[in-house]
């Protein structure tokens, strides 16, 4: 398998800034290039093979923009019932939860995840509803979420620990079956107390939409062969054509004047091979820098970006 790989020298550094499959690291060293390769693919090559790497993947054959409007069509079908599940991955904080959610709720349905009882969620028509799941989930807690939510969208947002274990993905097999009924069950003699208010099976009719940082190859093949996917990794010029396009929309950051906004990724965009980081949290900070008033406001945010 190709792998991913992104190389360029920064003169001023006298470094090498390296993506490979999503794994960002610098070196002055093409050594260290060569051992980081066969540690993250697995294979060993030399220096100028890695170098001569195909620079893009499949998906960028299309631009990021078009990628995240995917999305926005993927999700909108989830939440119409057309098809179960979704997997959306790629590097965090570029806007894969925004995303969703926002379109989720411009779809008609309401976001129930605040809402703290399972008897005030049922006031609420529950296919018209949606709610999400963060960090980690014991198998149990996977088969309680699913029964509470049997009939509506979860959003499993960064949590990868359902997508490793191995009891969890087999649940999530059920859940996401596309033929006849989808029964989910619990036929372990462990797990269930006494009064425990959940049945040992049960009929699941809700979507369901992974959002994940792992690599699509790090999904359970299972997973990915019962979803619809996206990926959304990109490119350091990948992240800034996209944050150039939330940067113009009147929901970000409205409290903020367009030229401090635009003067930050201009800052951002000048710094991209020495940064860190990008992403949309970095343009947040540097644009509170701009509009901090601070007449040395480039020279603090060089700073927090590349140290």
């Amino acid at each position: 398998m190709t792998a991913n790989v992104q190389i360029t020298f920064n003169k001023s550094s006298n470094k090498f800034s390296c993506v490979i499959n999503g794994n960002k690291f610098s070196t002055g060293k093409q050594d260290y290039i060569v051992h980081m390769y066969k540690k993250i693919t697995g294979e060993k090559k030399t220096f100028d093979q890695i170098a001569g790497e195909k620079k893009v993947s499949k998906s960028e054959k299309f631009n990021i923009n078009e990628r995240f409007e995917f999305v926005e069509g993927l999700v909108e079908m989830i939440a119409s019932g057309l098809t179960p599940s979704a997997v959306i991955t790629g590097e965090g904080g570029l806007g894969k939860t925004y995303t969703v959610n926002k379109t989720l709720v411009k779809s008609g349905l309401k976001d129930l995840t605040d809402v703290g009882a399972l008897e005030v969620a049922s006031t609420v028509n529950r296919r018209n509803s949606f709610t999400s799941v963060k960090g980690y989930s014991t198998p149990k807690g996977l088969y309680r979420t699913l029964y509470e939510n049997k009939d509506s969208v979860i959003v499993f947002d960064d949590c990868d620990s359902i997508l490793r274990d191995p009891v969890a993905l087999n649940l999530l097999k059920s859940a996401l079956d596309s033929y006849g009924k989808r029964i989910i069950s619990w036929n372990a003699e462990t797990g269930f107390g006494k009064e425990d208010d959940l049945p040992r099976s049960f009929e699941f009719k809700g979507r369901v939409i992974f959002i994940s940082n792992l690599a699509q190859d790090k999904i359970d093949q299972a997973i990915r062969s019962r979803s619809m996917m996206v990926d959304l990794s990109m490119t350091e010029d990948q992240k800034i054509e996209r944050m150039v396009v939330i940067s113009m929309s009147e929901e970000f950051m409205p409290e903020f004047s367009a030229d401090h906004k635009k003067e930050a990724l201009d800052l951002i965009t000048s710094l991209k091979d020495d940064a860190k980081e990008i992403s949309l949290r970095t343009l947040i900070s540097v644009t509170k820098i701009r509009a901090s008033g601070n007449k040395n406001w480039k020279g603090m945010a060089t700073y927090i970006l590349c140290n």
